[in-house]
């Protein structure tokens, strides 16, 4: 899609946006020439946040695969989708089980754009978009879509993957994925990733404070203690909060050393 073309469609291609500079570390193409400067700017200043991302994105498809395959679930609410890529969560739950049913959530409308035309649903199954904001919990859950697509009286699978660190201020996070969590019955499982600064050194740290501060940067790290604390009341799956490379990793991986992925990780499943 052109500037042209992107503008038409209430996208303004001028503006970074996360799901996009995601999809440029990933190898992607569907990204403009400000997102992949602002990708640039961050892996000038942490070589390593590429890795991070190619992590991030492999563990939601290990989480995915375990809550189709091990825990039953067939129901999934992805907020904060992205791009597009190869093993979508829709892909990898209905390769174990047809019939699932995923909504997405993104705020990016070049994403609801991909999203509809290659995001294709199982036969049995079904796949929904909703262009919403993570902000906004209240306009997610009451949306028609939403309703049309899952059964709220049945177990699902809440997946807020490398999205929560785009709400800024301390405890932001909180007030969100416990309403959302509220409006899902006991068995549902979250699945969180976050951004962190606790593996880097102080300069480091000090520099990403800078960088936010600044405005040139649109992540807000959270510590470890204040991620685990987003599944208070949850029954942590095994190993617990971990870095994204250290979730059941795949039989032989290579783990990366903890400084160079930078994402905490957990799954946990409501009482």
């Amino acid at each position: 899609m052109d500037d042209r073309t992107a503008a038409a469609r209430g996208i303004d291609p001028t503006q970074a946006h996360p799901a996009r500079r995601y999809n440029y570390w990933l190898g992607g193409k569907d990204n403009f020439a400000a997102d992949r400067a602002s990708g640039d700017e961050l892996e000038r200043h942490f070589p390593k946040v590429r890795l991070g991302a190619l992590a991030n994105r492999a563990l939601l498809q290990r989480a995915t695969r375990f809550l189709a395959a091990e825990a039953g679930i067939r129901q999934f609410l992805d907020i904060g989708t992205g791009l597009p890529t190869a093993d979508n969560t829709h892909q990898v739950a209905q390769r174990h089980h047809p019939g699932s049913r995923i909504v997405y959530v993104d705020n990016d409308p070049l994403v609801m754009v991909h999203a509809r035309a290659l995001l294709n649903s199982s036969p049995e199954g079904r796949t929904a978009y909703i262009e919403a904001d993570l902000n906004d919990p209240g306009a997610i859950l009451s949306h028609p879509v939403l309703h049309d697509t899952l059964d709220l009286k049945q177990p699902v699978g809440l997946m807020l993957i490398a999205v929560l660190h785009f709400i800024h201020g301390d405890g932001a996070a909180q007030r969100i994925v416990s309403d959302l969590l509220d409006a899902l019955p006991s068995g549902s499982f979250l699945v969180a990733t976050h951004a962190t600064s606790d593996f880097g050194s102080p300069e480091q740290q000090a520099l990403y404070r800078q960088l936010v501060e600044t405005g040139r940067s649109d992540v807000w790290t959270r510590p470890r203690d204040e991620f685990a604390a987003l599944f208070d009341g949850l029954d942590l799956v095994d190993p617990g909060v971990v870095p994204a490379s250290e979730w059941r990793p795949e039989p032989g991986a290579v783990i990366p050393d903890r400084s160079d992925i930078n994402v905490w990780t957990a799954v946990g499943r409501k009482p």
